[in-house]
């Protein structure tokens, strides 16, 4: 079994260089990151809904997240300046890319009425996707989650346009739904 960087180093630069010519090997745009998301809206009702929501980003991540607070004080949410109002977690390198496998061949087809993912980049090279419930990763015990919860994937590229976003992120299999050509 390859993993994800050996295909994306011999199959996807190969495949990327022909199809936007690019002179240099430099050119081809490559994943920079990934960064997971997570607003916790109970976090002002229940104390242990943020230790919950890092434990199971950790499991999904493979790595600790970071509590986001909250910038400004507004009485109307009950909500104070410093906070903790959700979770963040970049991953880059190693890693990235594994997450990047397991979730275009086993999260993904978790997904319930899955038709694939809206091919709208962002402008800049990025691609974000929402998920609705965490309960799709596998590595997640489901007898110990409490709540469903909602989550932000973004895959950061150093592609200049959407086009060459769009086809790396096609490359590296990422379902996305079938466009309509009539």
């Amino acid at each position: 079994m390859t993993t994800l960087t050996e295909t994306y180093k011999t199959q996807i630069v190969d495949n990327l260089k022909k199809k936007f010519n690019y002179k240099n090997i430099m050119q081809v745009p490559k994943m920079k990151k990934v960064v997971i998301n997570m607003g916790i809206a109970d976090a002002l009702k229940d104390k242990n809904a943020i230790q919950d929501c890092i434990n199971e980003l950790t499991m999904i991540s493979g790595q600790k997240p970071v509590i986001t607070k909250a910038k400004l004080s507004i009485s109307n949410f009950k909500l104070r300046e410093g906070q903790g109002v959700g979770l963040k977690v970049t991953i880059r390198g190693q890693r990235m890319y594994d997450f990047i496998y397991r979730f275009v061949h086993i999260i993904a087809p978790r997904i319930r009425d899955f038709r694939g993912f809206n091919t709208k980049c962002d402008g800049r090279g990025n691609y974000s996707l929402g998920i609705d419930d965490q309960q799709i990763f596998p590595e997640l015990n489901l007898d110990k989650v409490k709540r469903a919860q909602g989550m932000h994937i973004t895959f950061v590229t150093s592609a200049p346009t959407d086009a060459e976003c769009y086809e790396l992120l096609k490359e590296m299999g990422i379902p996305f739904k079938k466009e309509d050509k009539e």
